[in-house]
């Protein structure tokens, strides 16, 4: 891994340490901090991608996957009130679901890379995103995973509501996947603005120094 890599590699371990201390912080009634901070790992694997290809964006991603194991373990050794920061179904959901959707962006990025410069970092952001959402609240919150952990089952995220306080009834798990997901296809649209000055910079950069 050579040193041009190295910022891409410290920003992706810094939104994955961030996002692991600022979810256990909630953010109105269907939120956590983290919901803010997570989606910039889109970010930063697009601009790997488009800066230098698709292996380099899947070896930072790795290394952010890595981080985010490391970071499971430390909060499952330390214990709230309500028992560990990081259950194992809360962490087997986080690690299936960033690898997952991150490779599945760099799928994506990688086959619409010829199009409009705004074409692959929406698309693939928007698709990684769905799918990251998806896995990770099923996995850690609804039932049908209660067998990976019987002795820590999350009944308060299982209860019935309306969806959002106004819809349909669901389990609260579902409103809080669905909120998610709606400010990570904001943030999506909203990263267009720094993807674009930053690959323009760094490829103006390039071009003087040829």
């Amino acid at each position: 891994m050579t040193r041009r890599f190295l910022p891409g590699i410290l920003a992706m371990a810094a939104v994955v340490v961030v996002s692991n201390i600022l979810v256990q912080h909630l953010l109105g009634q269907w939120l956590t901090w983290g919901a803010l901070t997570y989606p910039f790992a889109f970010l930063v694997t697009d601009l790997m991608n488009r800066l230098y290809g698709a292996g380099p964006a899947r070896r930072v991603v790795f290394i952010g996957f890595l981080v985010g194991v490391a970071c499971s373990l430390i909060g499952s050794q330390i214990h709230g009130e309500f028992g560990p920061l990081v259950t194992l179904r809360v962490a087997l959901g986080s690690g299936t679901a960033f690898l997952a959707a991150q490779l599945l962006d760099i799928a994506v990025f990688d086959r619409l890379r010829e199009g409009r410069w705004w074409r692959a970092p929406l698309a693939s952001t928007l698709v990684g995103s769905s799918l990251d959402t998806v896995i990770f609240f099923s996995i850690a919150f609804s039932a049908t995973f209660n067998g990976l952990e019987p002795g820590n089952i999350p009944t308060w995220a299982q209860d019935s509501l309306p969806v959002l306080g106004t819809g349909p009834e669901a389990p609260l798990w579902v409103s809080l996947a669905f909120a998610d997901w709606m400010v990570k296809l904001s943030l999506a649209l909203i990263a267009l603005v720094p993807f674009r000055l930053i690959v323009g910079r760094l490829q103006r950069q390039a071009a003087d120094i040829h």
